[in-house]
């Protein structure tokens, strides 16, 4: 039997542009095209079709047919344009043609639930916009988009024109096909060319082509010129059906282009870093010494027309690329490899730096998991270049100069940059500390290469994914082992699906028929329960129901729980989505219940009202923890239980208590201010307007419409779950410790309202009991007595466990010391009071209490003298008697009671 299989998107992909190609008038603005002045060709080296003014033009603009770059070194254009100036000249041109420019988008993604960095200018309006679901910002519209992508890392720096960071100029529309005015999009790229760049007709390119993404498809016109591609218009029109393209509702112009591209074009300079980074790269060439006229740059001339064949992800044999440029250029590959890596190394700290300070002023932290990974790499890959040349360059200097640059463009880059190079001097430290480790590893590596063992590439990778051991490290310590070119790259290819986000899901699936999305009632007013639905379905002990105020497991929080009321009445005892619909779980007879029954139902209020505190407590330390630590902290997870709160936060280093003492009185005075805490639906593209990015804390939301929940001045966040009506009602929220989860994320754990007042009181209980056990009066002294004690009960034992083993004189010598340790101590006087404590407690007059009124946190009193045990705070209480119990035996034991 024949198995069918389905065309890939690939195959798609070139089947569009076979079907462009044959009947170009239906795709391709021809007829425009033609009144221009333009010719359709066929490329006589590739086969590609193109459309040139230039008579003599027999192949298309690719650089493999155009035979490389032959604008470096050349007046290519009328107007000579910095990187600064492309933007400014091409969005005033495109407002004259009835474009609206926007602000720029962050560079990490969290609106995306695909992507976790900004790829493109289109990756701005995915996935809602591109599917007609919400507004665009502006229609038509023109946006530079900072972007990171770093599937190219081994590139840069060495073929002129390779970035991990770079602004993608979009020109945007999104329109019903009907209004889709293909030439009109067409020309206005056509005139930026034309006027904006000062470019001749003749030297313009235009090279048919296909694009796919997402299901989507369409034809695309890249312009080229002099080898270089200057951008790409895509015209996504379609969506697969099958092995078949239908019409998408909504058209979508998405005209791509490096804004480093026209400003490298028009300077013709021999890379593209020289003129996008132009006082960035005046000052590292000063650090590094290189004369801009001297040997090395007259090397390095000669040398990038050929550049681009050294591109790792087509190369197989390096070696036999670099020996055949070498030969090309009459330059020994030694002279030729050293000149060439020098500038390499300057570029990547250039490009690096600036993709670094894209990322961090966006809120990204380096770290040793998911897109946080990239940026710790291209971090130590500028390091090793550094290193390596010896430069006196720091990396977050070189992020104010770009900074200090971009501002007429981004001007809260240069805002951003305390914060950035804060974080660059906490990754600095990572970085040396890595290397300091590492040594010992080397070591041991060199020493088995001598006896014979040889070392892989699979060993080089792991070495730096586990320990940061890079390969100049290698080498330098005399390691003799070959680097493969594309070792980044591969580096990356470890962490591609292993680092993807964990979702919450529901395995267990009920299968309801098809029903309306349910009514949620507990939106609105979070005491809102008692309410009265009508019953949908009946299946397995689970109801469904048209409206419902229970709120369901879902973003971190847990359910509600309550009962149903129908012809009989049932506990529901869990509550889940599936899919629109929200379903309840019932303990009880529902045999007599069916379709159409009215129904009451009742919830909790003790749980409901618990959940709520923990969770608007949630929203108030991830405010105040963003207001304290900086702009880079966002939600990494959270969870709200009735007996505590978990907020997970990205941040590069461990808080102190000074820190963490901070947050809670803030915290608090957020409380104190009784702020209102106000819920309302909005529209996705009009939640975007009013509040930006910072809304999507735990990650991108789904749906057209959502519902956002606001304390004002501090935090403001798309969520669904149920919140107090004021902060006031949080009553009082407790910090009950913190720790480092991963790499760049820490978890901090609270109670809040009932919870905080009953742990509260709890931990008062426990430290008057605790200070009358190790005989103190003062919470301050708490630690330093359970130290002694814990110290003392070590050293009895070990005599007690040598004792046998010494003579009489050597025993009676190490008896004595011990006396005096105990004494020096107080630990004699501690057991004292301990044994009187003993006979009270068990004559039932319980112990006396202290004057606690004054201690603010005895949470934190606890906690410290429970770490001298290694036990939690809970355990302590029990821990200090089971070891005053045993020390108060053997010390009676051994003749030393007072």
């Amino acid at each position: 039997m024949k198995v069918y299989r389905m065309l890939s998107e690939k195959e798609m992909k070139q089947r569009v542009k076979e079907e462009a190609s044959a009947d170009p008038d239906r795709f391709f603005p021809t007829e425009r095209m033609r009144e221009l002045g333009l010719e359709r060709r066929r490329c006589s080296l590739c086969g590609t079709y193109f459309w040139s003014a230039d008579p003599e033009r027999t192949v298309c603009g690719e650089p493999s047919c155009e035979g490389g770059y032959s604008f470096i070194g050349k007046r290519n254009c009328s107007h000579k344009m910095d990187f600064i100036e492309v933007w400014k000249r091409f969005s005033d041109l495109f407002r004259r043609r009835g474009y609206t420019p926007i602000q720029r988008y962050p560079s990490i993604s969290r609106w995306n639930p695909t992507s976790e960095f900004t790829l493109a200018s289109i990756t701005d309006f995915q996935p809602y916009v591109v599917r007609g679901a919400v507004s665009p910002p502006a229609n038509p519209l023109v946006v530079p988009q900072t972007c990171l992508r770093f599937n190219d890392v081994d590139n840069v720096g060495i073929t002129g024109r390779h970035n991990t960071g770079f602004i993608m100029i979009g020109q945007h529309a999104f329109v019903p096909p009907e209004q889709f005015d293909q030439p009109r999009y067409f020309d206005d790229i056509h005139a930026w060319l034309i006027e904006g760049m000062g470019m001749p007709l003749e030297d313009i390119v235009y090279h048919e082509d296909a694009w796919a993404g997402g299901g989507n498809f369409g034809c695309s016109l890249e312009f080229f010129s002099k080898g270089l591609e200057i951008g790409n218009q895509v015209y996504t029109m379609y969506e697969r059906d099958g092995d078949s393209l239908k019409g998408l509702d909504i058209s979508v112009l998405d005209m791509g282009m490096g804004q480093e591209r026209p400003a490298w074009y028009s300077h013709g300079t021999p890379t593209s870093y020289e003129p996008n980074f132009p006082t960035v790269m005046e000052k590292l060439f000063g650090i590094a010494g290189i004369d801009m006229h001297g040997e090395e740059r007259d090397v390095l001339s000669r040398f990038l027309p050929y550049s681009g064949l050294l591109n790792m992800d087509e190369v197989e044999d390096i070696d036999r690329v670099w020996s055949d440029i070498s030969s090309r250029i009459g330059v020994d590959i030694p002279v030729l490899k050293n000149s060439v890596m020098i500038h390499a190394g300057l570029y990547s700290v250039a490009d690096h730096s600036r993709a670094l300070l894209f990322a961090l002023s966006d809120g990204a932290l380096p770290s040793n998991s998911g897109g946080g990974y990239n940026l710790r790499l291209i971090y130590r890959r500028a390091m090793e270049f550094i290193q390596r040349y010896g430069w006196d360059l720091d990396m977050g200097e070189v992020c104010l100069w770009h900074a200090e640059y971009l501002k007429p463009q981004y001007p809260e880059m240069l805002e951003a940059i305390p914060e950035v190079r804060e974080i660059l001097d906490h990754e600095r430290k990572k970085f040396f500390a890595a290397k300091e480790k590492a040594k010992s590893t080397v070591s041991r590596l060199v020493a088995r290469q001598k006896e014979g063992t040889s070392v892989t590439i699979g060993d080089l990778l792991t070495l730096y994914d586990s320990q940061g051991i890079t390969p100049d490290l290698l080498v330098s310590s005399g390691l003799q082992v070959k680097i493969p070119p594309d070792f980044y790259k591969r580096v990356q290819e470890l962490h591609q699906g292993s680092d993807a986000k964990a979702r919450t899901s529901r395995d267990e699936r009920i299968g309801f028929h098809e029903h309306p999305e349910t009514e949620v009632l507990y939106y609105d007013d979070y005491l809102l329960l008692d309410f009265e639905a009508e019953v949908l379905e009946v299946k397995d002990g689970h109801v469904l129901l048209d409206r419902t105020a229970f709120y369901p497991t879902s973003g971190g929080q847990l359910h509600d729980i309550g009962w149903l009321e129908g012809p009989t009445r049932v506990e529901v005892s869990d509550v889940f989505k599936e899919d629109r619909l929200i379903v309840h779980r019932v303990e009880g007879d529902v045999s007599g219940w069916s379709a159409g029954m009215k129904v009451k139902g009742h919830i909790q209020e003790k749980r409901r009202r618990q959940l709520a505190q923990h969770h608007t407590s949630t929203h108030i330390i991830n405010g105040v923890c963003r207001s304290v630590l900086g702009n880079h902290i966002w939600q990494a997870g959270a969870e709200k239980t009735e007996e505590k709160g978990r907020l997970d936060i990205t941040h590069y280093e461990t808080l102190s208590p000074a820190q963490l003492d901070i947050i809670e009185r803030k915290a608090n005075d957020i409380i104190s201010r009784s702020l209102p805490v106000i819920s309302m639906i909005l529209g996705r593209d009009e939640a975007e307007r009013r509040y930006g990015f910072r809304l999507y804390q735990g990650g991108a939301v789904p749906g057209e419409k959502l519902r956002i929940v606001s304390i004002e001045g501090l935090d403001t966040e798309a969520c669904g779950g149920t919140h107090l009506r004021n902060t006031s009602e949080a009553e009082r929220i407790t910090i009950t410790g913190t720790k480092k989860i991963q790499d760049g994320i820490l978890r901090l754990e609270y109670v809040a309202g009932r919870r905080a007042r009953e742990m509260f009181e709890e931990d008062l209980s426990d430290l008057s009991a605790v200070m009358e056990y190790l005989g103190v009066d003062d919470p301050a002294l708490l630690e330093e007595k359970a130290n002694d004690l814990f110290e003392a009960w070590k050293k009895v034992r070990k005599f007690r466990s040598r004792a046998s083993k010494m003579d009489e004189e050597g025993r009676k010598s190490s008896l004595e010391d011990l006396g005096t340790f105990l004494e020096e101590r107080s630990v004699l006087g501690i057991i004292e009071k301990w044994n009187a404590l003993s006979l009270r407690e068990g004559s039932g007059s319980g112990t006396p209490s202290f004057d606690l009124s004054s201690v603010a946190r005895p949470h934190d009193h606890l906690s410290r003298a429970a770490s001298v045990f290694k036990v939690q705070k809970k355990q302590l209480k029990r821990t200090c008697k089971r070891f005053l119990a045993e020390l108060s035996g053997w010390i009676d034991d051994l003749g030393l009671s007072p």
